[in-house]
């Protein structure tokens, strides 16, 4: 999907609430400028989930597209992230699981051994950010990036989590520590965790 150029928008001072109150009544600049706002940070959610460019696009595409169908159950004055990624939570993990089923196929109606073509997809030089995260378990991941690469808040985490704030301090907790394991060795440990843990 492409994100075409920014430009100046009469309504860019408007909330995300406000903007999604005006989509829900066709209103086409506050549509368009809530995908402008929010799908760098939805690209960047798909990215970090090790995905190609391709992929991303694609999921991107898609969570638009649910977005749209499923507008009208947005409740006026609730978070807007929260929701959104609650949406693009779905297409990813529909999206995973779509990429099984047609890899499975694949194997099985192949005939010669399958070699894996996961090096000639995977991006020439990964973010330190991403390489760090990419060993831990997937809940622990997508809470990472949700707090860390797309900015949100605990309280916006659980809910698009369909979680309590209490679980995504668990995870993120439990994700550090892996972490430190994995870098203490290193030395390279308080570096990085600021690099990759950031300031709210």
């Amino acid at each position: 999907m492409q994100i075409g150029p920014i430009v100046e928008s009469p309504l860019r001072e408007a909330s995300l609430e406000a903007l999604f109150e005006r989509y829900q009544k066709a209103d086409a600049p506050a549509a368009t400028e809530l995908i402008q706002r929010l799908s760098p940070d939805l690209l960047r959610f798909f990215l970090a989930q090790e995905a190609t460019r391709m992929e991303a696009d694609d999921l991107l595409q898609n969570t638009w597209l649910r977005i749209h169908k499923a507008r009208h159950t947005y409740r006026a004055g609730a978070p807007v992230l929260s929701w959104v990624f609650a949406i693009a939570k779905h297409v990813r993990v529909d999206g995973y699981r779509k990429r099984r089923r047609i890899q499975q196929y694949e194997k099985a109606t192949e005939n010669l051994p399958e070699c894996s073509s996961s090096q000639d997809v995977a991006p020439a030089e990964v973010p330190m950010f991403e390489s760090l995260i990419a060993d831990l378990p997937e809940s622990q991941r997508e809470v990472l990036i949700m707090l860390k690469v797309n900015g949100l808040s605990l309280e916006e985490v659980a809910l698009a989590t369909s979680s309590t704030v209490g679980a995504v301090k668990q995870k993120a907790s439990r994700a550090y520590a892996k972490l430190r394991k994995l870098l203490s060795s290193s030395g390279s440990w308080g570096t990085t965790r600021k690099e990759a843990t950031g300031t709210r």
